[in-house]
C-alpha cells in the first residue's frame, strides 16, 4: 500500500479579494515552492472576522499575513500574528503583513496599547505605521539587505529588486524604539527607509513591505516563499501531532 503523503497546512491571514493581485500570486508561489518537498499542501484562507471570533489556529504549520488592508477586523489579524510569534510558528508577512506584524509587536511586546495604523486611525498620536511621503503603488526599487540577516541568506546576495503596492510604512518617529534587541530591520530602500523586518528570537518571523509573491505569476521562483515553506515543514516535523 502506498504511503499517504503528509499534508502541510498553511493559514493565510487576511480577507480574500479576487481584485488583489497578490491573492492570486501567494497560493501559486507556495505551490511552486512545494516541489522539492515530499508532502502535500493545504492552503486555508483565514478571514479576519473568523479569526477575531476565535478560529482555532493550532493545526497550522505556518502563517502568511497577506496584502489587502484595511482588514475587516484588525484584532483578528493581530490575534493570529500573536499566536505565530508566541508559539514559534513560522510567519511571513508581505505588505499589510509587514505593517500588522509591527503593529502587533508595538501593542503586545512594547505595551503600547494606543499604537495605531494610520490607515485606520488618522488622528492617533502613536501611528507606528503612517502614510509614506511617496506612495509605493506599482513601484519597484533596488533594496539593500542587511549583512548577516536571514533575508540576505535567503536571497544569496546583498541587493534585490522588488515591487510594491502600498502607501503605508514604518513611521521614523518610532523606529528607534521598535527596532533593536530581538527585532531587526533587515532591508532598506533607496532612500534608506525600512523595507523588511525579522525577529532574531524566533525560528522564522520575516515580513516585507514589498510583494515578492507577484513574481510567481510570471513563473519566477520566489526565494522567500521557498524559505517560509521549508521552515513550516521543519516546524510540522518537530511538533507533536503534525498537521492533518
Amino acid at each position: 500500500m502506498a504511503k499517504r503523503r503528509k499534508a502541510l497546512r498553511i493559514g493565510l491571514i487576511g480577507d480574500r479579494d479576487s481584485r488583489v493581485t497578490a491573492h492570486w500570486a501567494i497560493p501559486l508561489a507556495l505551490q511552486q515552492s512545494l516541489l522539492p518537498h515530499s508532502g502535500t499542501l493545504r492552503v486555508d484562507w483565514l478571514d479576519t472576522q473568523r479569526l477575531a471570533a476565535g478560529l482555532p489556529l493550532e493545526q497550522y504549520a505556518g502563517f502568511w499575513c497577506i496584502p489587502g488592508s484595511p482588514y475587516l477586523d484588525t484584532e483578528g489579524a493581530l490575534r493570529a500574528i500573536t499566536h505565530a510569534r508566541e508559539n514559534e510558528v513560522p510567519y511571513l508577512g508581505t505588505c499589510a503583513g509587514f505593517q500588522h506584524a509591527l503593529l502587533e509587536r508595538a501593542r503586545n511586546v512594547h505595551g503600547w496599547r494606543d499604537a495605531a495604523h494610520g490607515e485606520l486611525d488618522m488622528d492617533s498620536t502613536r501611528q507606528v505605521i503612517h502614510a509614506l511621503p511617496c506612495s509605493l503603488v506599482e513601484v519597484s526599487e533596488t533594496i539593500r539587505l542587511a549583512s548577516g540577516s536571514r533575508l540576505e541568506s535567503i536571497y544569496g546576495g546583498a541587493t534585490i529588486r522588488e515591487g510594491y503596492r502600498c502607501s503605508y510604512g514604518v513611521n521614523p518617529e518610532f523606529q528607534q524604539q521598535l527596532f533593536g534587541d530581538s527585532l531587526r530591520a533587515c532591508a532598506h530602500g533607496e532612500d534608506g527607509s525600512i523595507r523588511a523586518l525579522e525577529a532574531t528570537d524566533h525560528p522564522f518571523f520575516v515580513a516585507t513591505l514589498f510583494q515578492p509573491e507577484r513574481k510567481a505569476l510570471a513563473g519566477i521562483a520566489v526565494p522567500l516563499a521557498e524559505a517560509f515553506l521549508c521552515a513550516a515543514f521543519q516546524h510540522a516535523t518537530a511538533s507533536v501531532g503534525s498537521p492533518a
